[in-house]
Protein backbone atom coordinates (compact mmCIF):
# COMPACT_ATOMS: atom_id res chain seq x y z
CA UNK A 1 0.00 0.00 0.00
CA UNK A 2 1.42 3.11 -1.28
CA UNK A 3 1.29 6.33 1.21
CA UNK A 4 -1.38 7.90 -0.83
CA UNK A 5 -3.45 5.03 -0.11
CA UNK A 6 -2.31 4.73 3.80
CA UNK A 7 -3.62 8.31 3.99
CA UNK A 8 -6.84 7.95 2.29
CA UNK A 9 -7.53 5.06 4.46
CA UNK A 10 -6.67 6.80 7.36
CA UNK A 11 -9.08 9.50 6.55
CA UNK A 12 -11.65 7.32 6.16
CA UNK A 13 -11.17 5.98 9.20
CA UNK A 14 -11.31 8.99 11.24
CA UNK A 15 -14.39 10.10 9.06
CA UNK A 16 -16.30 6.77 10.29
CA UNK A 17 -14.55 7.09 14.11
CA UNK A 18 -16.13 11.07 14.01
CA UNK A 19 -19.52 9.51 12.87
CA UNK A 20 -20.04 7.06 15.11
CA UNK A 21 -18.58 8.97 18.27
CA UNK A 22 -22.08 11.49 17.51
CA UNK A 23 -24.10 8.16 18.03
CA UNK A 24 -22.50 8.08 21.61
CA UNK A 25 -23.86 11.12 22.60
CA UNK A 26 -26.73 10.91 24.70
CA UNK A 27 -29.27 12.91 23.20
CA UNK A 28 -28.62 12.03 19.67
CA UNK A 29 -28.54 8.31 20.46
CA UNK A 30 -31.66 8.24 22.33
CA UNK A 31 -33.17 10.12 19.03
CA UNK A 32 -31.75 7.60 16.80
CA UNK A 33 -33.10 4.36 18.69
CA UNK A 34 -36.73 5.76 18.98
CA UNK A 35 -36.60 6.54 15.37
CA UNK A 36 -35.18 3.42 14.67
CA UNK A 37 -38.11 1.49 16.57
CA UNK A 38 -40.71 3.38 14.72
CA UNK A 39 -39.13 3.32 11.59
CA UNK A 40 -39.49 -0.49 11.60
CA UNK A 41 -42.86 -0.26 12.39
CA UNK A 42 -43.48 1.81 9.64
CA UNK A 43 -41.90 -0.46 7.15
CA UNK A 44 -43.95 -2.81 8.49
CA UNK A 45 -46.59 -1.06 7.09
CA UNK A 46 -45.31 -0.50 4.06
CA UNK A 47 -44.98 -4.01 3.22
CA UNK A 48 -48.48 -5.16 4.28
CA UNK A 49 -50.41 -2.02 2.71
CA UNK A 50 -49.89 -2.69 -0.78
CA UNK A 51 -50.48 -6.41 -0.58
CA UNK A 52 -53.77 -5.58 1.17
CA UNK A 53 -55.34 -3.16 -1.47
CA UNK A 54 -54.17 -5.86 -3.70
CA UNK A 55 -55.87 -8.64 -2.12
CA UNK A 56 -58.81 -6.43 -2.04
CA UNK A 57 -58.95 -6.14 -5.64
CA UNK A 58 -57.28 -2.81 -6.30
CA UNK A 59 -55.65 -1.83 -9.15
CA UNK A 60 -52.37 -0.02 -10.04
CA UNK A 61 -54.20 2.97 -10.56
CA UNK A 62 -55.22 2.54 -6.65
CA UNK A 63 -51.46 1.69 -5.58
CA UNK A 64 -50.61 4.72 -7.49
CA UNK A 65 -53.55 6.91 -5.82
CA UNK A 66 -52.80 5.81 -2.32
CA UNK A 67 -49.15 6.92 -2.61
CA UNK A 68 -50.26 9.83 -3.44
CA UNK A 69 -52.83 10.27 -1.08
CA UNK A 70 -49.88 9.58 1.39
CA UNK A 71 -47.12 11.99 -0.26
CA UNK A 72 -49.43 14.77 -2.41
CA UNK A 73 -50.03 16.98 1.06
CA UNK A 74 -46.92 17.56 1.03
CA UNK A 75 -47.41 19.64 -2.08
CA UNK A 76 -49.41 21.74 -0.73
CA UNK A 77 -48.93 22.03 3.04
CA UNK A 78 -45.33 21.29 3.48
CA UNK A 79 -44.46 24.47 3.46
CA UNK A 80 -46.86 25.64 6.17
CA UNK A 81 -44.62 22.65 8.14
CA UNK A 82 -41.48 24.85 7.45
CA UNK A 83 -43.22 28.23 9.16
CA UNK A 84 -44.63 26.14 11.88
CA UNK A 85 -40.82 24.62 12.72
CA UNK A 86 -39.41 28.31 12.16
CA UNK A 87 -42.29 29.93 14.17
CA UNK A 88 -44.48 27.43 16.40
CA UNK A 89 -43.45 25.04 20.12
CA UNK A 90 -41.73 22.24 17.68
CA UNK A 91 -42.25 19.63 20.52
CA UNK A 92 -46.65 20.41 20.22
CA UNK A 93 -46.19 19.89 17.21
CA UNK A 94 -44.64 16.72 16.61
CA UNK A 95 -46.31 15.51 19.71
CA UNK A 96 -49.86 16.43 18.53
CA UNK A 97 -49.18 15.30 14.15
CA UNK A 98 -47.77 12.18 15.68
CA UNK A 99 -50.36 11.18 17.83
CA UNK A 100 -53.24 12.09 14.78
CA UNK A 101 -51.22 9.59 12.61
CA UNK A 102 -51.31 6.81 15.46
CA UNK A 103 -54.77 6.39 15.07
CA UNK A 104 -54.77 5.76 11.22
CA UNK A 105 -53.05 2.10 11.66
CA UNK A 106 -55.42 1.83 14.63
CA UNK A 107 -58.24 2.10 13.06
CA UNK A 108 -56.98 -0.19 10.47
CA UNK A 109 -56.46 -2.95 12.74
CA UNK A 110 -60.14 -2.55 13.86
CA UNK A 111 -61.72 -2.68 10.66
CA UNK A 112 -59.01 -5.84 9.90
CA UNK A 113 -60.85 -7.42 12.89
CA UNK A 114 -64.43 -6.19 11.69
CA UNK A 115 -63.82 -7.75 8.41
CA UNK A 116 -65.31 -4.67 6.84
CA UNK A 117 -62.23 -3.03 5.75
CA UNK A 118 -62.44 -1.11 1.84
CA UNK A 119 -59.84 0.23 -0.34
CA UNK A 120 -61.04 3.50 0.06
CA UNK A 121 -61.04 3.67 3.58
CA UNK A 122 -57.26 2.61 3.40
CA UNK A 123 -56.72 5.79 1.10
CA UNK A 124 -58.50 7.82 2.69
CA UNK A 125 -56.44 6.89 6.15
CA UNK A 126 -53.31 7.61 3.64
CA UNK A 127 -54.36 10.62 3.06
CA UNK A 128 -54.63 11.61 6.83
CA UNK A 129 -51.11 10.52 7.56
CA UNK A 130 -49.86 12.68 4.27
CA UNK A 131 -51.33 15.74 6.05
CA UNK A 132 -49.59 15.69 9.44
CA UNK A 133 -47.01 14.35 7.92
CA UNK A 134 -46.69 17.35 5.53
CA UNK A 135 -47.14 19.43 8.63
CA UNK A 136 -44.91 17.73 10.86
CA UNK A 137 -41.70 16.36 9.61
CA UNK A 138 -40.05 19.69 8.51
CA UNK A 139 -40.58 20.32 12.66
CA UNK A 140 -38.91 16.84 12.96
CA UNK A 141 -35.81 17.72 10.61
CA UNK A 142 -34.84 20.30 12.24
CA UNK A 143 -34.49 18.38 15.38
CA UNK A 144 -30.90 17.27 14.78
CA UNK A 145 -29.25 20.51 13.92
CA UNK A 146 -30.41 21.52 17.49
CA UNK A 147 -28.89 18.97 19.54
CA UNK A 148 -25.47 18.61 17.72
CA UNK A 149 -22.50 20.48 16.75
CA UNK A 150 -22.90 22.45 13.74
CA UNK A 151 -19.86 20.69 12.55
CA UNK A 152 -21.42 16.54 13.20
CA UNK A 153 -24.37 17.67 11.13
CA UNK A 154 -23.47 15.49 8.11
CA UNK A 155 -22.38 12.99 10.53
CA UNK A 156 -25.73 13.15 11.81
CA UNK A 157 -28.16 12.93 8.93
CA UNK A 158 -26.02 9.91 7.65
CA UNK A 159 -26.18 8.32 10.80
CA UNK A 160 -29.78 8.61 10.41
CA UNK A 161 -30.41 7.48 6.98
CA UNK A 162 -28.78 3.73 7.88
CA UNK A 163 -31.05 3.83 10.21
CA UNK A 164 -33.92 4.58 8.18
CA UNK A 165 -32.47 1.98 5.36
CA UNK A 166 -31.77 -0.74 8.40
CA UNK A 167 -35.43 -0.40 9.02
CA UNK A 168 -36.04 -1.36 5.05
CA UNK A 169 -34.60 -4.83 5.60
CA UNK A 170 -35.83 -5.60 9.45
CA UNK A 171 -39.40 -3.97 8.72
CA UNK A 172 -39.89 -6.32 6.18
CA UNK A 173 -39.00 -9.15 7.20
CA UNK A 174 -40.71 -8.57 10.83
CA UNK A 175 -43.56 -8.01 8.31
CA UNK A 176 -43.70 -11.26 6.92
CA UNK A 177 -42.75 -13.38 10.21
CA UNK A 178 -46.31 -11.10 11.59
CA UNK A 179 -48.21 -11.71 8.20
CA UNK A 180 -47.57 -15.28 8.29
CA UNK A 181 -48.66 -15.69 11.75
CA UNK A 182 -51.87 -13.45 12.26
CA UNK A 183 -52.39 -11.61 8.81
CA UNK A 184 -52.19 -7.82 7.56
CA UNK A 185 -53.67 -7.16 11.30
CA UNK A 186 -50.54 -7.95 13.18
CA UNK A 187 -48.46 -5.69 10.73
CA UNK A 188 -51.00 -2.68 11.36
CA UNK A 189 -50.68 -3.07 15.07
CA UNK A 190 -46.77 -3.09 15.39
CA UNK A 191 -46.90 0.17 13.14
CA UNK A 192 -49.71 1.57 15.56
CA UNK A 193 -47.60 1.03 18.92
CA UNK A 194 -44.55 2.62 16.92
CA UNK A 195 -45.37 5.75 16.91
CA UNK A 196 -45.21 5.72 20.81
CA UNK A 197 -41.41 5.94 20.63
CA UNK A 198 -41.67 9.38 18.81
CA UNK A 199 -43.93 10.66 20.68
CA UNK A 200 -41.31 9.90 23.68
CA UNK A 201 -38.60 11.44 22.20
CA UNK A 202 -40.48 14.52 21.00
CA UNK A 203 -41.64 15.12 24.87
CA UNK A 204 -38.20 14.29 26.63
CA UNK A 205 -35.54 15.23 24.70
CA UNK A 206 -36.75 18.90 23.38
CA UNK A 207 -37.79 21.65 26.35
CA UNK A 208 -40.84 23.09 26.29
CA UNK A 209 -41.60 26.18 23.84
CA UNK A 210 -38.44 24.92 21.78
CA UNK A 211 -39.04 27.16 18.77
CA UNK A 212 -36.27 29.33 17.82
CA UNK A 213 -36.20 32.66 19.11
CA UNK A 214 -38.33 34.28 16.82
CA UNK A 215 -40.83 32.63 17.92
CA UNK A 216 -41.60 34.81 20.47
CA UNK A 217 -42.02 37.52 18.51
CA UNK A 218 -45.31 38.39 16.80
CA UNK A 219 -45.48 36.87 13.28
CA UNK A 220 -44.52 39.51 10.32
CA UNK A 221 -47.03 37.84 7.75
CA UNK A 222 -45.69 39.75 5.26
CA UNK A 223 -42.51 37.60 5.42
CA UNK A 224 -44.38 34.53 5.42
CA UNK A 225 -42.14 31.92 3.31
CA UNK A 226 -39.02 34.58 3.22
CA UNK A 227 -37.42 31.02 3.79
CA UNK A 228 -38.21 29.49 0.75
CA UNK A 229 -37.36 32.74 -0.99
CA UNK A 230 -33.96 32.59 0.50
CA UNK A 231 -33.48 28.94 0.15
CA UNK A 232 -34.18 29.41 -4.12
CA UNK A 233 -32.40 32.09 -4.56
CA UNK A 234 -28.97 30.56 -3.62
CA UNK A 235 -28.26 28.36 -6.38
CA UNK A 236 -26.59 25.43 -3.92
CA UNK A 237 -29.51 25.16 -2.31
CA UNK A 238 -32.25 25.39 -5.13
CA UNK A 239 -30.02 22.69 -7.18
CA UNK A 240 -30.41 20.72 -4.57
CA UNK A 241 -33.90 20.75 -4.12
CA UNK A 242 -34.37 20.46 -8.01
CA UNK A 243 -32.34 17.58 -8.35
CA UNK A 244 -34.21 15.75 -5.54
CA UNK A 245 -37.70 16.57 -6.66
CA UNK A 246 -37.11 14.95 -10.37
CA UNK A 247 -34.87 11.72 -9.22
CA UNK A 248 -38.12 11.20 -6.44
CA UNK A 249 -40.73 11.99 -8.80
CA UNK A 250 -39.38 9.95 -11.72
CA UNK A 251 -37.16 6.96 -9.81
CA UNK A 252 -39.35 6.84 -6.48
CA UNK A 253 -42.34 4.89 -8.40
CA UNK A 254 -40.07 2.37 -8.88
CA UNK A 255 -40.85 0.63 -4.66
CA UNK A 256 -44.51 1.99 -5.41
CA UNK A 257 -44.93 -0.49 -8.48
CA UNK A 258 -42.69 -3.47 -7.01
CA UNK A 259 -45.57 -5.32 -5.63
CA UNK A 260 -47.06 -4.87 -9.27
CA UNK A 261 -43.68 -5.79 -10.78
CA UNK A 262 -43.27 -8.83 -8.16
CA UNK A 263 -46.85 -9.97 -9.31
CA UNK A 264 -47.04 -9.40 -12.83
CA UNK A 265 -43.67 -9.18 -14.15
CA UNK A 266 -42.36 -12.60 -11.80
CA UNK A 267 -45.30 -13.89 -11.02
CA UNK A 268 -43.95 -13.70 -7.24
CA UNK A 269 -46.14 -13.59 -3.99
CA UNK A 270 -45.47 -11.43 -0.51
CA UNK A 271 -42.59 -12.86 0.62
CA UNK A 272 -41.19 -12.18 -2.87
CA UNK A 273 -42.23 -8.53 -2.81
CA UNK A 274 -39.95 -8.70 1.02
CA UNK A 275 -37.38 -9.80 0.05
CA UNK A 276 -36.86 -7.60 -2.85
CA UNK A 277 -37.45 -4.51 -0.02
CA UNK A 278 -35.33 -5.69 2.10
CA UNK A 279 -33.20 -6.00 -0.66
CA UNK A 280 -33.63 -2.30 -1.26
CA UNK A 281 -32.69 -1.24 2.35
CA UNK A 282 -29.73 -3.30 1.97
CA UNK A 283 -28.74 -1.22 -0.53
CA UNK A 284 -29.63 1.74 1.22
CA UNK A 285 -27.62 0.40 4.63
CA UNK A 286 -24.56 0.45 2.48
CA UNK A 287 -24.73 4.16 0.92
CA UNK A 288 -25.37 5.77 3.94
CA UNK A 289 -22.34 3.78 5.55
CA UNK A 290 -20.33 5.26 2.46
CA UNK A 291 -21.37 8.40 3.20
CA UNK A 292 -19.86 8.19 7.14
CA UNK A 293 -16.60 7.94 5.28
CA UNK A 294 -17.31 11.03 3.32
CA UNK A 295 -15.64 14.45 4.90
CA UNK A 296 -17.78 17.55 5.40
CA UNK A 297 -15.78 19.05 3.09
CA UNK A 298 -16.50 16.63 -0.05
CA UNK A 299 -18.28 18.56 -2.59
CA UNK A 300 -21.87 17.10 -1.90
CA UNK A 301 -22.93 18.22 -5.52
CA UNK A 302 -21.34 16.02 -7.52
CA UNK A 303 -22.55 12.81 -5.10
CA UNK A 304 -26.03 13.98 -5.45
CA UNK A 305 -25.63 14.41 -9.45
CA UNK A 306 -24.21 11.17 -9.75
CA UNK A 307 -26.67 9.10 -7.28
CA UNK A 308 -28.95 10.44 -9.35
CA UNK A 309 -28.29 9.20 -12.71
CA UNK A 310 -27.50 5.88 -11.30
CA UNK A 311 -30.89 5.81 -9.95
CA UNK A 312 -32.30 5.83 -13.37
CA UNK A 313 -30.01 3.49 -15.14
CA UNK A 314 -31.16 1.04 -11.67
CA UNK A 315 -34.75 1.98 -13.00
CA UNK A 316 -33.48 0.66 -16.70
CA UNK A 317 -32.38 -2.32 -15.49
CA UNK A 318 -35.16 -3.16 -13.22
CA UNK A 319 -37.50 -2.79 -16.29
CA UNK A 320 -35.53 -5.33 -18.61
CA UNK A 321 -34.07 -7.76 -15.80
CA UNK A 322 -35.79 -10.88 -16.98
CA UNK A 323 -35.18 -13.32 -14.04
CA UNK A 324 -36.14 -12.16 -10.32
CA UNK A 325 -32.82 -13.75 -8.64
CA UNK A 326 -31.28 -10.78 -10.62
CA UNK A 327 -33.66 -8.06 -9.09
CA UNK A 328 -32.42 -7.95 -5.63
CA UNK A 329 -29.37 -6.77 -6.46
CA UNK A 330 -30.48 -4.32 -9.30
CA UNK A 331 -32.94 -3.15 -6.14
CA UNK A 332 -29.68 -2.75 -3.80
CA UNK A 333 -28.23 -0.76 -6.09
CA UNK A 334 -31.26 1.05 -6.79
CA UNK A 335 -31.00 1.54 -2.81
CA UNK A 336 -27.55 2.65 -3.28
CA UNK A 337 -28.28 5.14 -5.27
CA UNK A 338 -31.41 6.85 -2.98
CA UNK A 339 -29.66 7.20 -0.50
CA UNK A 340 -26.68 9.60 -2.00
CA UNK A 341 -28.68 11.45 -3.88
CA UNK A 342 -31.21 12.31 -1.09
CA UNK A 343 -28.80 11.90 2.47
CA UNK A 344 -26.12 14.52 0.25
CA UNK A 345 -29.02 16.82 -0.47
CA UNK A 346 -29.95 16.62 2.98
CA UNK A 347 -26.84 17.37 4.55
CA UNK A 348 -26.10 19.72 2.07
CA UNK A 349 -29.43 22.03 2.84
CA UNK A 350 -29.10 21.49 6.63
CA UNK A 351 -25.94 22.72 6.65
CA UNK A 352 -25.97 25.85 4.05
CA UNK A 353 -29.22 27.07 4.97
CA UNK A 354 -29.80 29.71 7.71
CA UNK A 355 -30.87 28.99 11.30
CA UNK A 356 -33.64 31.60 10.23
CA UNK A 357 -34.74 29.67 6.87
CA UNK A 358 -33.65 26.33 8.57
CA UNK A 359 -37.45 24.95 8.73
CA UNK A 360 -38.46 26.06 5.45
CA UNK A 361 -35.39 25.06 3.57
CA UNK A 362 -35.97 21.59 5.00
CA UNK A 363 -39.42 21.89 3.84
CA UNK A 364 -38.61 22.63 0.56
CA UNK A 365 -36.37 19.53 0.52
CA UNK A 366 -39.28 17.54 2.08
CA UNK A 367 -41.23 18.85 -0.96
CA UNK A 368 -39.01 17.87 -3.48
CA UNK A 369 -38.96 14.45 -1.88
CA UNK A 370 -42.01 13.30 -0.82
CA UNK A 371 -44.09 15.93 -3.18
CA UNK A 372 -42.08 14.84 -6.37
CA UNK A 373 -42.97 11.08 -4.60
CA UNK A 374 -46.33 11.10 -5.05
CA UNK A 375 -46.85 13.48 -8.78
CA UNK A 376 -44.67 10.63 -10.21
CA UNK A 377 -46.47 7.97 -8.49
CA UNK A 378 -49.91 9.18 -9.88
CA UNK A 379 -48.43 9.74 -13.37
CA UNK A 380 -46.44 6.60 -13.23
CA UNK A 381 -49.79 4.83 -12.03
CA UNK A 382 -51.44 5.74 -14.99
CA UNK A 383 -48.85 4.43 -17.68
CA UNK A 384 -48.66 1.23 -15.83
CA UNK A 385 -52.30 1.15 -16.26
CA UNK A 386 -52.57 1.96 -19.89
CA UNK A 387 -48.68 0.43 -20.94
CA UNK A 388 -47.19 -1.91 -18.54
CA UNK A 389 -45.13 -1.91 -15.50
CA UNK A 390 -42.00 -2.41 -17.57
CA UNK A 391 -42.56 0.45 -20.58
CA UNK A 392 -43.61 2.46 -17.20
CA UNK A 393 -40.39 1.88 -15.50
CA UNK A 394 -38.34 1.98 -19.22
CA UNK A 395 -39.61 5.59 -19.34
CA UNK A 396 -39.42 6.76 -16.67
CA UNK A 397 -35.17 5.82 -16.01
CA UNK A 398 -35.02 6.99 -19.46
CA UNK A 399 -36.20 10.29 -18.15
CA UNK A 400 -34.48 10.37 -15.06
CA UNK A 401 -30.44 9.82 -17.07
CA UNK A 402 -31.58 13.12 -19.13
CA UNK A 403 -32.96 15.21 -16.73
CA UNK A 404 -30.09 14.75 -14.25
CA UNK A 405 -27.64 14.94 -16.96
CA UNK A 406 -29.10 18.47 -18.18
CA UNK A 407 -29.72 19.42 -13.90
CA UNK A 408 -25.94 18.77 -13.08
CA UNK A 409 -24.88 20.85 -15.72
CA UNK A 410 -27.17 23.83 -14.99
CA UNK A 411 -26.07 23.19 -11.02
CA UNK A 412 -22.74 23.11 -11.15
CA UNK A 413 -22.44 26.28 -13.98
CA UNK A 414 -24.24 28.28 -11.44
CA UNK A 415 -22.96 27.50 -7.95
CA UNK A 416 -19.30 26.02 -8.45
CA UNK A 417 -18.05 29.41 -7.62
CA UNK A 418 -19.79 29.48 -4.21
CA UNK A 419 -18.90 27.87 -0.75
CA UNK A 420 -21.39 25.34 0.30
CA UNK A 421 -21.28 25.42 3.42
CA UNK A 422 -22.18 28.60 5.43
CA UNK A 423 -19.62 28.83 8.57
CA UNK A 424 -21.73 31.73 10.22
CA UNK A 425 -25.03 29.61 10.07
CA UNK A 426 -25.38 28.16 14.12
CA UNK A 427 -27.56 25.03 14.90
Amino acid sequence: MDAAESSGLAAFRAAVSESLHVLASRRFGVFWSANFLSNVGTWAQMVAQPWLLLSLGSSSFLLGLDAFALSGPVLLLTLFGGVLADRADRRRVIVLFQSIQMLCPTLIVLLLGWGTVRPWEVICLSLVIGVTDALSMPAFQTIVPSIVEASEVPAATALNSAQFNLCRILGPALAGLIMAWTGALGAFAVSAASYLPVIFIALTLLPSGAAIARGTVPTDYRRLFSGVRETMQDATLRGAVLTVFSSSALCGPLMTFCPVLIRDAFRGDVASFGIAVSAFGVGGVLGAAGLLGVRASRDRRKLTSFAGVLYGLVLVAAAVDQWFWVLPAVLALGGIAMTLCDTSANTLILARATARARGEAVSLYMLSMRGGLAAGSLVTGLVVARLGVREALLINGLLAIAVQGYLARAWFADGSGRSQIKSGSPP
